[in-house]
């Protein structure tokens, strides 16, 4: 088996993202791997408000930043993976996973991969899109949607 040096874990908060968390462990027991892990969130679209609606508060998405990185750090306690650099984006999920690996000179991946069924499958799926466009390898754990 190929020794990895940089080990990315790409997590959601989706039932069966423990499992996905054990793998990634798993992957950097073997060696000497350092372990990053992301959660991205999508960037919230604003548009004008309808007649008698009020627009979104402008802090709602440091609101939301805050909530996921608490509930990351959580998370990541509970997996025995607290001393793991990590951090928490806002952008399109696919890219921003993949921008970061790049950037960071990741040599794996590890994602969830959610059983799709019918039009899910069609369109594909967070994993599947990062498989084919990441810069290393990519080790997709499958996860039964909870």
């Amino acid at each position: 088996m190929c020794a990895y040096h940089h080990v990315l874990l790409a997590v959601d908060f989706q039932p069966g993202v423990e499992e996905v968390c054990q793998r990634a462990r798993e992957m950097t027991r073997a060696g000497s791997s350092r372990l990053s892990v992301i959660h991205v969130i999508e960037p919230m679209v604003m548009t004008p408000p309808y007649e008698g609606m009020s627009p979104l508060p402008v802090e709602f998405e440091q609101q939301m930043l805050q909530s996921a990185r608490d509930s990351l750090q959580q998370l990541l306690d509970r997996e025995g993976l607290a001393d793991a650099q990590w951090t928490v984006e806002v952008g399109a999920i696919k890219w921003t996973i993949v921008g970061y690996a790049r950037e960071q000179q990741v040599d794996l991946i590890v994602i969830g991969s959610h059983s799709r069924h019918g039009l899910e499958r069609l369109l594909g799926s967070t994993a599947n899109g990062v498989l084919h466009a990441a810069p290393c390898d990519v080790l997709a754990v499958h996860m039964e949607n909870g």
